[in-house]
Formats: structure tokens, C-alpha cells, sequence
């Protein structure tokens, strides 16, 4: 999950409310919308030979169809209705049958009757794999019958990792027809994670997750994409949850600092460090001299349309409003390729270090022939003796899971994300299915269609980054419960059923039951 928005405004800090909360006024004299883009996931627009959800007569079970001469999903249909209601006829009357022989066998034979019991147990075993497989598809059809999305599209995931073709493909007949894009929670998800399923047997999954990146985006698709992600970061609280949490431990920690260096693997459009800079520039005895280095990525860099010396100029305006002292540093290397001297570090300097939302991307031992490029980017983070290092991650375990086991944890993590979508905006706005599209689909398909080095959605529960950080050497840095207040208070201008919980210092983010965003601290 990875959104932005430059809609932010200005005003002059009173209190330390400002470390955590966003400005509230208009940031037009610092930059503008029409250059200003976001980082996150361009426009979904799926390729048209694997799409399901634009057009009826391209749907992804006929493409698939089009490839089996041996079964069409139609005249599986009949075959099996005609042959289920007579098989289980059958299977009904030989259970009375059976059981009534056996009867007269006992009192006619005595103890002989065992030896034909025996025959008779072989001969209905070899009937067990018909009756089994009449089963199957009797329990499939009642499913399908009561309408149970969910557990259809369960089982249809199932099928695709055993290989069954049949069932896989008269699955993906009946589940195109009760997924939509305009309806429930359960059935938009179910339209996206469908079309990841057809992309996965096509191997076509690299193909789609690559095409959504927009490579040359216009203008035009630029600002679509700026709104999409603006709708979806005030809908929605987040990002706001990892942008407060986070600020609020820097500022905390770095208060007495007089020249500041924070590190972001992954700065997006910068838009976090707004409010800081606004925060820092309050306090008492002056701001201190601020640096931020900043790690691009090529999605951001599509949406912004151009490097990072765009950020660095909106900051640095934004700064020079506040008479803070500010410089700006870009790199473009990636962040598993990266040195202390790429650095630039200074002895007169506390260190920050964020990851918001970024380190799941960068692969560990599961990609790449073992090589743990993760490990080794923290355990680098840990040899620049950092003041504090903030990290935010998706609450979910995605990274080393099997196919089947991953879709379901897909399933339950991104349903819980529609659901809070559902509360905020009509089924029906225009804008709402965009913004599914555009900040959702694509890691959907990702998680479930690619595999191996194609696949970089991998996320880990927060227990598993406590093991990589305090491996290490870290150890954590509880959050104050003022940071914890102020996200509570944040979480009443929204409707709904978010949820905050503590735990050993680090805050979860949720959704009723479904924790979905973490944040902590280390040192």
C-alpha cells in the first residue's frame, strides 16, 4: 500500500501538536499540482489480452477456454448436473442396498459372511474415487448456488495450485459472473483477485504488474493519478498513521539537536517531512540545521516526471519560508546497492533513519539465490550509529508463504482495507473505483500472479522485523503515549471501525479485527 498527496497546507506551529499532525492550508505557493505527482502506483489499466473486468467478450475464462480443446466450461456444466443428480441417485439407493445385504448375509451365513464382507469393501472402494469426485463437485455447486464468493474464490486458488484445469476453469466461468468492480467490499476485491489468478496461469502476472507502472505517463495521467492518491490519503488514515508516528519520535528525539541528518530509503514526494520541517522551525531557541537524504524509486519518479531535485526544490522552498537551514540530498542508487560513503555523512550530524512502507521491497534470503539484501541494508542502518530508525510496514505475511497460503492472507488483509474504502465512499463513485484500481490492484496481482524476483510484495508481520532488527543489534524504542494520543484523536475524523493497539511499544493500525499497519522505533 503506497499513496501520497501534496495537498497540504501551512501555518505557523504553537505547540507540539505539530510533530505529529499534518498543516492544514494550502501549499500552492510551495508547489503546485500541475507538476506535482505522487509515488505510488500509477493508473490501473490492465492489458487488454488478460483483462476480465473491462469487457465481457475478453473476459480471462475465455482466453482460457480458447486454450483447452478438451473441455469448455459449458458443456462441463451440463455433463456434470446431468451426472451429479444421477450419481448421487445412485449413491443414495446403494448405501440402503448395501446395508440391507449385509443384514441378510449375517443371519443367513453367520461368521462365513466376513469373507464376503471383504469382497464387497473392495468393490465399493473402487467405487470411492466417483463418489468422491461427485462430491466435490456437489459441494462446488451449493456454494456457488448460495452465492459464497469468498469460499469460491478460496477454492478456485486451491485448484489452480493442484493443477486441477477443470475445476480451476469452470470456477473462473461462475466467478466472473458474481465479481463487479461497483459492488460489495468482497466482490471488487474478488474482481482484482480473479483477474491475478487468470494472469497467473497465463504467466502473465510480470506482464500486467509492469504494465500498471505507466512507463510514460502524460500530463494528463499524472494528475489523474496526483487525485486518485490524494482521494484515497484523506479517505483513508494510513498513511497519516505512519507519517505521525514516525515524525513524532524523530522530533522527539532529535530536540535537542542543532544539526539534523535524516535518512529516507524511500522519500516519495517528500511529502512526510512537511510537517516536520513546520515542527522543527517552532522550537524554542531556534531551528536546527536540517539535511534530508533521499532514496528515489523509478514508480515515483514516473509520477513526479522527473528525479528527485523536484523534491529537494519544494523542501527546500518550504524551508527557506520557515528561515530553517535546509540542504537536500539525492541518490539514485538502489537501496540494496547502497555504501556508507554513498552517504555523505558528517560527525556534526544526528542520524535519523525512515522506512515507511519501503523495506518490504527490498528482497531478503527467500530471492536471488539466498543473498539478503534486507539484512544487510539494516545492519549497514546500524553502522551509522543512528539516533533513531522509524519503521512502518503492512501488518501482514506475504514474503514466505506458498501460493495458496499467501492468497488467503491476501484475501483477509485487502478486504479489511475495501471494507474501509465501503464506509467512506458510494459503491457507485467513479472515483472510488479509480482510486481500487490505481493504489490497490496492482499489489493484488503482484502478490498472486508473480512469483521468484517478480514478485516484490513481500511483507512481514512486525514480529518478524523485530527479529531482523534486534539480530542486528538494535533494540526497540517504545513510542510515548503522546504519539499514541494524538493518532487516537486522529482516528475520530474517521468513520468506521479503526483500531489503535500498543504493544510492546509499537502501535498497530487496524481494521475491526484485521490489523493492517504497524509502526516502531529502534535504536
Amino acid at each position: 500500500m503506497s499513496y501520497e498527496s501534496d495537498m497540504f497546507s501551512v501555518e505557523p506551529i504553537q505547540n507540539l501538536d505539530s510533530y505529529c499532525f499534518l498543516p492544514n492550508e494550502n501549499l500552492e505557493n510551495y508547489w503546485s499540482s500541475d507538476n506535482y505527482s505522487h509515488s505510488t502506483y500509477p493508473s490501473f489499466q490492465a492489458v487488454e489480452q488478460y483483462s476480465s473486468l473491462g469487457s465481457s467478450n475478453n473476459s480471462p475464462v475465455s482466453k482460457l477456454q480458447s486454450k483447452s480443446s478438451a473441455f469448455t466450461s459449458q458443456d462441463s456444466l451440463e455433463i456434470i448436473n446431468n451426472s451429479l443428480e444421477n450419481e448421487l441417485c445412485l449413491t443414495h439407493n446403494q448405501d440402503d442396498l448395501w446395508h440391507k445385504i449385509r443384514e441378510l448375509e449375517n443371519a443367513m451365513l453367520g461368521n462365513d459372511a466376513a469373507d464376503i464382507y471383504n469382497h464387497t469393501d473392495m468393490i465399493r472402494e473402487e467405487s470411492d474415487p466417483l463418489m468422491l469426485e461427485a462430491e466435490k463437485w456437489n459441494k462446488m455447486m451449493q456454494m456457488i448456488s448460495r452465492g459464497d464468493l469468498k469460499e469460491a474464490l478460496f477454492t478456485c486458488a486451491k485448484a489452480v495450485s493442484e493443477n486441477d484445469i477443470e475445476t480451476t476453469e469452470w470456477l473462473m466461468t461462475e466467478l466472473s459472473k458474481m465479481v463487479s468492480v461497483s459492488g460489495s467490499p468482497i466482490q471488487r476485491l474478488g474482481a482484482y483477485m480473479l483477474e491475478a489468478l487468470v494472469a497467473r496461469i497465463a504467466s502473465s502476472g510480470s506482464i500486467i504488474y509492469k504494465s500498471l507502472k505507466c512507463k510514460e505517463p502524460t500530463i494528463a495521467t499524472s494528475n489523474e493519478l496526483l487525485s486518485h492518491m490524494h482521494v484515497l490519503y484523506e479517505i483513508c488514515p494510513y498513511l497519516k498513521f505512519g507519517y505521525m508516528s514516525a515524525n513524532g519520535v524523530i522530533a522527539e528525539v532529535l530536540k535537542d539537536e542543532s544539526e539534523v541528518h535524516i535518512i529516507d530509503f524511500q522519500i516519495n514526494q517528500g511529502v512526510q517531512w512537511i510537517s516536520l520541517i513546520q515542527a522543527l522551525a517552532g522550537k524554542p531557541g531556534g531551528p536546527p540545521k536540517i539535511r534530508i537524504t533521499g532514496f528515489d524509486d523509478s514508480t515515483s519518479a514516473y509520477a513526479r516526471g522527473g528525479g528527485l531535485d523536484i523534491v529537494g526544490q519544494r523542501l527546500s522552498k518550504l524551508a527557506q519560508s520557515y528561515n530553517v537551514a535546509f540542504e537536500f540530498h539525492a541518490i539514485k542508487v538502489n537501496p540494496t546497492e547502497v555504501k556508507l560513503e554513498d552517504l555523505e555523512l558528517r560527525r556534526s550530524e544526528a542520524i535519523a533513519v525512515n522506512f515507511a512502507m519501503t523495506l518490504h521491497h527490498v528482497p531478503d534470503e527467500n530471492v536471488h539465490g539466498g543473498q539478503n539484501h534486507r539484512s544487510r541494508l539494516v545492519r549497514l542502518v546500524k553502522c551509522l550509529s543512528p539516533k533513531v530508525v522509524t519503521l512502518v510496514e503492512q501488518e501482514s505475511n506475504t514474503n514466505e508463504l506458498p501460493f495458496f497460503a499467501r492468497f488467503v492472507e491476501t484475501m483477509n488483509y485487502y478486504l479489511a482495507v475495501f471494507e474501509s474504502i465501503d464506509v467512506a465512499l458510494p459503491r457507485e463513485h467513479r472515483e472510488r473505483i479509480n482510486v481500487e484500481q490505481h493504489c490497490l490492484a496492482r499489489e493484488v496481482v503482484n502478490l498472486i500472479a508473480c512469483e521468484g524476483a517478480e514478485r516484490v510484495e513481500r511483507h512481514d508481520p512486525l514480529k518478524k522485523w523485530k527479529s531482523c532488527f534486534t539480530m542486528a543489534g538494535f533494540t526497540p524504542y517504545p513510542l510515548s503515549p503522546y504519539i499514541n494520543g494524538s493518532i487516537k484523536n486522529l482516528l475520530e475524523s474517521y468513520q468506521g471501525h479503526y483500531t489503535l493497539e500498543e504493544n510492546d511499544g509499537a502501535l498497530y493500525l487496524g481494521w475491526m479485527n484485521q490489523a493492517l499497519i504497524t509502526s516502531s522505533a529502534w535504536r
